[in-house]
Order: C-alpha cells, then structure tokens, then sequence
C-alpha cells in the first residue's frame, strides 16, 4: 500500500498521478490537511479534501486548481445580495459537498466516515483521510494581526508577511485510527509537494504523527515544493523567508529529517543535493537525494511523475507493484 500526506492542489496532482498508475488504485490512501477548513455561510468547507476528492473524480476545474470544473455562481451571486461576504468563492455544484458534509457531521457522524461516503459517492477509489476528526485551524500571525489562514490566502491573497504559523486545536487532536493504519502498513509513505508549513506542518503536528512516521517499516519519500527557488503554486517561498528559512529544498529537507529516507529533488536542481542530503540527516540517519522532472504541469506529466516515484521505491527494495502501462 501507499501512502501520500499532503494538502491541497500540488498534492493532489501527484495522488491523481498515483492512481492512475497503480493497478489496484484502492491500495492508495491519502492523508489530508484539515486545518484549512473554515466555516462559510453556517457550512462547513474542507478545501484540501474536497480538492483531493475532485481530482480523483475527474471533476476538479483545471483553470482554477480548485472547486468543480464547469461551475456556476448563481447561489454566490444571490448570497452577496442578501449581504453575505462572497470573497471565499463557492460554485453551484460545488455548494452541494459542504451542505451534504455539514449535514452528516449534524447527525454526529464522524469526519473520516462522512468524507470516506461522499469521495464514494463521486467515483473516487483511493482512500481520502481527513487527518484527524477533531477541528484544527490554522493561523497566520502577520504585522496586520493573528489571521485565519482563509482570511490570509483567499481574502488578502497571501500578501501579508508572514511571522509566525499557529494551529488552534491540534493539541487536542490525534491522528485517526485510519491514519495510524495508513502510516504502519504502508510499504511507501509519501509526503507531496504541498507546502511544508500549512499544508504538512498541521498533520506532522499532530500529537503522535512524527512518532508514527519514524516508527513505520515505510520507504519515506518527500516530493521538493520547489523548484528553481520557487513553488509552482502557493505561498511557500514567502512563507519561508518570513519565518527566517531559506526558501530552498534543504530547507524542506530538514523538517522531515527525524523520518525521512528519500528526498527527491528536481532535475533543475541537482547541484543543490548535497545541501540536501546534509539538511535532511537526522541522528544517525542517512539521506538519499534523487532527482527528476516534477513538474506536473498535465496529466501525462502527474503520471510520469508518479511512475518516477514508484520506480525509485522499488530500486530502494519497497513492495510496490510495477506501474501501469499507457
């Protein structure tokens, strides 16, 4: 089995990538931020997940990178005029996950099985795994104040220098009974190309995680964010500097260090994997840096990518089938 941490668009590229690849698809399990969601007009919005959930479908919009391709804003449209705050885009189709997910967590289900319902409700093979049941919310600290990460990256577009990154919550949170599975019975565990802060950072935080992480008999393998110093998507670079950190890969590196096996960096930046290597040793531990293209900028570049990931897992003696042919 394998499994993929990761948060919202890059992510999900990659896990869309996997399943295409892999011959059972229902061997992958992702693990997936939740200290993105907010709570928009009474309903409760899960981005990275319903990001996850889209790709697989085949439904996400690939102008945006998020909600439904195709979507209409007739109900946007109408909420702006009763007054309500419209700058958190929510299309028709896509209005109708937050209602059916606020509902279900209603009735007192939990979070994993009402996500597990509604990603088999839309095709979707692949295990998606909230990270934790429990709310956790992420906040940015700027020199305008302590913001919501929503307020931060929808509102305000990310132009904020950033100080200092809170997750409110994660202290009472624990990973679920389905994560710690995922993590102890994958033959490869790996950590996408989302950012490390906001996106990775809430489920390493969890109380436990990094614990379970170095504890699994897992190939750990980390996809760079950057490429050519700088994210293809987000925030990340910004980010990175404000806290003080080079916006580089060893940077990346050395966060993952107490678990991490492989690094793969991309082929833009081999001359940087020594830095690597170097940032990502832990205590008696040895990093390995490959390099490839991973850039995945359509769906023939997610699945070479992926086939990359697969390829070095079984060179490093991990049980992963061989992938998929065209």
């Amino acid at each position: 089995m394998i499994t993929v941490l990761c948060g919202g668009v890059g992510g999900a590229k990659l896990v869309d990538g996997l399943a295409a690849v892999l011959p059972d698809p229902s061997a992958l399990s992702v693990v997936v931020n939740t200290a993105d969601d907010c709570d928009v007009w009474g309903l409760r919005v899960s981005p990275d997940v319903d990001t996850v959930v889209y790709t697989l479908a085949g439904l996400a919009s690939p102008m945006q990178g998020w909600g439904i391709t195709g979507d209409t804003w007739g109900a946007l449209e109408m909420m702006e005029r009763y007054g309500f705050p419209a700058w958190f885009r929510i299309g028709d189709r896509d209005l109708a996950m937050h209602v059916a997910r606020t509902a279900r967590l209603r009735e007192g289900r939990r979070f994993t099985d009402v996500t597990a319902s509604l990603a088999a409700a839309v095709g979707v093979r692949p295990r998606v795994l909230p990270m934790c049941d429990e709310p956790v919310a992420t906040v940015v600290r700027t020199p305008a104040g302590r913001l919501p990460f929503q307020e931060y990256f929808v509102a305000r577009r990310a132009g904020d220098a950033v100080h200092g990154i809170e997750f409110e919550g994660v202290a009472r949170a624990r990973p679920t009974p389905e994560v710690l599975s995922a993590v102890r019975s994958a033959s490869v565990i790996v950590i996408a190309p989302s950012n490390p802060l906001v996106s990775i950072g809430p489920i390493l935080a969890l109380p436990g995680m990094r614990a379970a992480l170095a504890a699994s008999p897992a190939l750990r393998v980390a996809v760079t964010p950057l490429v050519g110093g700088q994210a293809l998507k987000g925030p990340t670079v910004e980010m990175l500097r404000g806290l003080g950190m080079p916006a580089e890969p060893s940077s990346v590196a050395g966060m993952y260090q107490e678990f991490l096996d492989v690094f793969l960096l991309d082929e833009r930046d081999r001359a940087a994997a020594p830095a690597v290597a170097a940032a990502g040793a832990g205590s008696g531990r040895r990093l390995t840096v490959e390099c490839a293209d991973t850039v995945m900028a359509d769906a023939p570049g997610r699945r070479r990518l992926a086939r990359d990931l697969l390829r070095i897992a079984r060179a490093r003696g991990a049980a992963v089938p061989p992938a998929r042919s065209e």
